[in-house]
C-alpha cells in the first residue's frame, strides 16, 4: 500500500530512482550526465517556490513573506489585538477574516457574536476580507477565491494546506501571522522535500481520506515527514479529481508536515476555471532531473477503505481487518486508549461493547468540514445512500457542506434531497464537528466522521467530568455505507452503486452579495467595535538574567495535543479574552494546572513589587540561591514551567501557549516538540523553549534555577546549565536549539509586542 524508503531518491524524466550505490550510474545512463546533487535539489516545486517568496540571498535560512493571510474566529481577534498593540496601521496584503468556528452563537451570552462585528470593522478599518458566518468554512473559501499555482499563504489553523491547487499553504500560530501583518517575515532554516510518489488509481468506493490514513499511518509516528514538505508527484495524480486531491492534501497537516505542494496539469486548470478565477492557475512540475530528501511510494490501487481508530488519526486500520476480527482489534485499541486517558480510573472506556452479535454498531456519522465537506464527498456519499434509510434507531447521519456555493450546487442537482430522504440532516458551513462544537455523541458513543482528527475530547467529551466518547476517521462513501447499513460498519467497496459523477457549477454571486471585500480601500476612520469580552493582552516582562522556575505539571504521554494544553469546544467563547481563557489551560488534562500556576505567579508578583514572598518553600529556595551563587531574590524572574514528552501536536492556536504565559509560565522543557508552529509560539510569547535528553532530573513542585540565561542566549549558547534547587542545587544540562536573532531579542524582549514595541 504504502512504503518508505531510507535515504534519498532522485527523478529523472518522470521515472523514481531511489537513491544508493547505483543511483549515480542509472541517472548517466538515461541522462547522459552525471547529476549534480546542489543542482537537482533546486528541481523540486517547493524549492522553486521557497526560492521565489525568500527576501535574502541564502537558502539555508529563509525568511519569507507571503501573499496572502486567512484566519477563522477563534484566532484572529487575538491576532489583530495584538498587531494592533505592535503598531498596525493597515494589511499589507490580503488578509481574509472568516468565521466558521465561533458560528453558533448561542453560548455564554453576545460573546461570539462580538467577535464577528470587531471582525468586520478590523475588515473595513485596516482593508481585509470579511467572510461572514455560515457562509464557508475557512479552507475551502481559500481554495474557491484565495489559492493561485505558485504563490504561498500563511493562516492561523493547521490545517492551512492548499498543495492540490499549486498554493504551498501553511498553518502557524497567530505570532506569525502578527508579524506578516507588520512586513516581518516566516524564517526557518531551508525545509527537506519528501516525494509522496503516486501510482496506480483507487478502487471504486476508496476515497481521499482513505488515502490520507494509510499515508499517516506510516508516516507519523516515525516523524518521517515531520517539518518537512510532501511533494505529490507520479502518474496516480492525473488518475485523483482535484476535489479527491484536496481531500487527501488537507490531511498531511496530521503528518506534522511543514507544508504540501502538488504537480498541477488541466484538471487544475479546469478548476480554476470553474471557481472562475483562470489567472489563478500556474503549471508546476519538477525539473528533468530533482532530488528529494525522501521518498513515500503511494500504490493507490492497493489501498483499502481504511479507518482511524480512538485517539489519533496515525490509529489506523482497514475496515476490512476490524471486521473480521472485531474483538481483538478493538481490545487493542482500548489498551492504547488508556494511555491518552492517563489510566483514569474513573472512565470505563470500552468499545467491545459495540460489537453486536459479531458485527460492529455505531451511534453517529458526520460529514463535514474542510476535509468531508467537499462536493465531490458528498455527492458520493448520497449515491451510496440513494433509496436507503438509516433507520429509526441510535444511529445518526449529519452532513456540512463546506460553504454556501456547494450548497446551492447540491440543491440544485437533488443531491440535498438523497440525503433528507435518506434520514441524514443537514447543517451550514460550520468546523464545529472537528473540535467538539457540534453533533456531540452520547456518553460512550462511537461516532464515524469525514473529519480531521480524533483526539480525546475532540468530540465534545469532557474526560475530567467523567464522559467519554470516541471518534474513528473514515471516508465519506464508507461513512454513507455504514448509514446505508443502518450503523453497522462496512466499507464502501462493499456495495453496488453507480457513482454519478455531476458536473460541479460555482455561483460566486453567493460571496458577492454577502461577502465584505476591503482590500485596497483600507479606512483609518473607522471604529473598531469592542465586546466586553474582547480583552487586551495583560502586560509580559522582559526576561531577567536569572530565571527560577517552578515545575508545575509533569505529562508523559507519549505526545501531548495542543488540544490538551488548551481545549476546544465550549471555550472558544473565551478565545478574545486572554485571561478569561487561561482559566481552562491544561483543565482536561492536568485540572490543578492553574491553580498551580497562579500560586507561582504570587512570587514574581511580588518581585515586581519589591518585595519577597517567603511562603510555600520560596524563602528556602531564595536561602539557597544567595549561599550558592549570591543571588538576591529581586534579581531572579520567577515563572512556572511544565515537562511534557512532545507537546504541541495538533491546532496551530497560539492560546496553546499564550494561556500558559498568562499565568505566569516561562518555559517548556520536552524531549522535543510534535511541531515547529507549537515551538514557534512558546518563542513568539517569550518562552524557553528547552530540549532535555536523559533521565529527568526534576518532578513535580521542583524549582529549577537557570542562572545567566539572558547573556547565554545573547551569545547563542545552546547547552544551559541548570540546577534543581530544591535537590540539594542538582546540576543539568538542557538545551535551547536553534534560534534565529530574531527570535533570540522576541524572548529577551518577553514577547513579539514587546518586541514590536521596541522596535517601533
Amino acid at each position: 500500500m504504502v512504503s518508505l524508503h531510507n535515504g534519498g531518491a532522485w527523478l529523472v524524466n518522470g521515472e523514481i530512482i531511489p537513491d544508493g550505490s547505483q543511483a549515480m550510474d542509472q541517472i548517466k545512463q538515461k541522462t547522459g550526465v552525471t547529476p549534480d546533487l546542489t543542482e537537482a535539489k533546486k528541481q523540486t516545486i517547493a524549492y522553486g517556490i521557497l526560492k521565489n517568496h525568500n527576501t535574502v540571498d541564502s537558502m539555508d535560512q529563509l525568511r519569507i513573506r507571503f501573499d496572502k493571510l486567512t484566519s477563522h474566529d477563534i484566532t484572529f481577534v487575538g491576532i489583530l489585538q495584538t498587531a494592533r498593540a505592535s503598531g498596525l496601521e493597515k494589511f499589507p496584503v490580503p488578509y481574509v477574516l472568516t468565521n466558521c468556528h465561533n458560528s453558533l452563537c448561542a453560548v455564554g451570552g453576545t460573546i461570539n457574536e462580538d467577535d464577528h462585528v470587531f471582525g468586520l470593522s478590523c475588515a473595513k478599518k485596516y482593508g481585509g476580507i470579511y467572510v461572514p458566518p455560515h457562509q464557508a468554512v475557512i479552507h475551502q473559501f481559500a481554495r474557491e477565491m484565495l489559492a493561485e499555482g505558485g504563490k504561498m499563504i500563511l493562516g492561523s489553523d493547521s490545517h492551512t494546506r492548499y498543495g492540490a491547487l499549486g498554493t504551498m499553504a501553511i498553518g502557524e500560530g497567530g505570532p506569525e501571522l502578527v508579524k506578516q501583518l507588520l512586513e516581518q517575515t516566516y524564517d526557518i532554516p531551508m525545509p527537506g522535500v519528501v516525494a509522496i510518489h503516486l501510482t496506480g488509481k483507487p478502487q471504486k468506493g476508496v476515497g481521499p481520506q482513505d488515502i490520507a490514513l494509510a499515508i499517516i499511518g506510516k508516516v507519523f509516528a516515525n516523524g518521517y515527514v515531520n517539518n518537512k514538505i510532501m511533494e505529490f508527484i507520479g502518474d496516480g495524480v492525473k488518475n485523483l479529481s482535484v476535489d479527491y486531491r484536496i481531500g487527501v492534501d488537507v490531511m498531511t497537516t496530521e503528518t506534522t508536515c511543514l507544508s504540501s505542494i502538488w504537480e498541477t496539469d488541466d484538471s487544475v486548470k479546469e478548476f480554476y476555471e470553474i471557481h472562475q478565477r483562470p489567472e489563478g492557475y500556474a503549471e508546476l512540475k519538477p525539473g528533468n532531473v530533482a532530488f528529494y530528501d525522501g521518498l513515500v511510494e503511494v500504490d493507490l490501487s492497493t489501498i483499502e477503505p481504511m479507518i482511524a481508530m480512538p485517539f489519533h488519526p496515525s490509529n489506523v486500520y482497514t475496515i476490512r481487518e476490524v471486521n473480521e476480527n472485531p474483538y481483538d482489534i478493538l481490545r487493542e485499541v482500548e489498551k492504547k486508549a488508556l494511555v491518552s486517558l492517563d489510566n483514569n480510573k474513573e472512565i470505563q472506556y470500552q468499545l467491545t461493547d459495540k460489537i453486536h452479535d459479531g458485527r460492529i454498531y455505531v451511534e453517529q456519522g458526520v460529514i463535514a468540514g474542510c476535509a468531508g465537506g467537499g462536493y465531490e464527498n458528498l455527492c458520493d456519499a448520497a449515491d451510496i445512500l440513494e433509496g436507503k434509510f438509516i433507520g429509526d434507531g441510535e444511529f445518526s447521519l449529519s452532513v456540512y457542506p463546506a460553504s454556501q456555493p456547494i450548497m446551492m450546487q447540491l440543491v440544485k442537482n437533488g443531491t440535498m434531497a438523497t440525503f433528507l430522504e435518506a434520514g441524514a440532516t443537514v447543517r451550514t458551513a460550520f468546523c464545529g464537528p472537528c473540535f467538539g462544537a457540534g453533533d456531540v455523541p452520547s456518553n460512550n458513543g462511537l461516532s464515524i466522521r469525514h473529519s480531521t482528527r480524533n483526539f480525546p475530547n475532540r468530540e465534545g467529551s469532557k474526560v475530567t467530568n467523567g464522559q467519554i466518547a470516541s471518534v474513528a476517521l473514515m471516508d465519506a462513501r464508507s461513512i454513507a455505507a455504514t448509514a446505508a447499513n443502518e450503523g453497522y460498519l462496512i466499507p464502501a467497496t462493499d456495495v453496488d452503486v453507480n457513482f454519478k459523477k455531476p458536473k460541479y457549477f460555482f455561483d460566486k454571486t453567493i460571496y458577492d452579495h454577502r461577502v465584505y471585500n476591503g482590500v485596497g480601500k483600507a479606512d483609518p476612520s473607522i471604529e473598531i467595535k469592542f465586546g466586553p469580552n474582547i480583552v487586551d493582552w495583560p502586560t509580559m516582562y522582559p526576561l531577567t538574567d536569572n530565571v527560577l522556575l517552578k515545575v508545575v505539571s509533569m505529562i508523559h504521554d507519549p505526545v501531548t495535543t495542543t488540544d490538551e494544553l488548551i481545549p476546544s469546544g465550549e471555550t472558544s467563547s473565551y478565545r478574545s479574552n486572554p485571561l478569561g481563557l487561561a482559566e481552562f489551560t491544561l483543565s482536561r488534562k492536568d485540572p490543578a494546572y492553574v491553580g498551580k500556576a497562579k500560586e507561582v505567579r504570587k512570587a514574581e508578583e511580588a518581585r515586581l513589587e519589591g518585595t519577597t514572598l517567603t511562603e510555600d518553600g520560596w524563602g528556602e529556595v531564595y536561602d539557597a540561591i544567595q549561599e550558592k551563587f549570591g543571588l538576591k531574590a529581586e534579581d531572579v524572574e520567577v515563572g512556572s514551567v511544565i515537562y511534557a514528552t512532545k507537546p504541541g501536536d495538533g491546532s496551530a492556536r497560539e492560546q496553546a501557549a499564550s494561556c500558559q504565559r498568562v499565568l505566569g509560565g516561562l518555559a517548556n522543557v520536552a524531549r522535543e516538540y510534535a511541531t515547529k508552529r507549537y515551538r514557534s509560539n512558546l518563542i513568539n510569547w517569550g518562552m524557553l523553549p528547552f530540549v532535555f535528553e536523559g533521565d529527568l532530573p526534576f518532578d513535580k513542585d521542583d524549582v529549577i534555577l537557570v542562572k545567566d540565561i539572558k547573556s547565554a542566549i545573547q551569545n547563542k549558547e545552546d547547552n544551559i546549565q541548570a540546577y534543581v534547587v530544591t535537590q540539594g542545587m542538582k546540576e543539568f544540562t538542557m538545551h535551547l536549539g536553534n534560534l534565529t536573532d530574531d527570535e533570540r531579542d522576541i524572548i529577551q524582549k518577553g514577547c513579539l509586542i514587546n518586541y514590536n514595541k521596541k522596535n517601533a
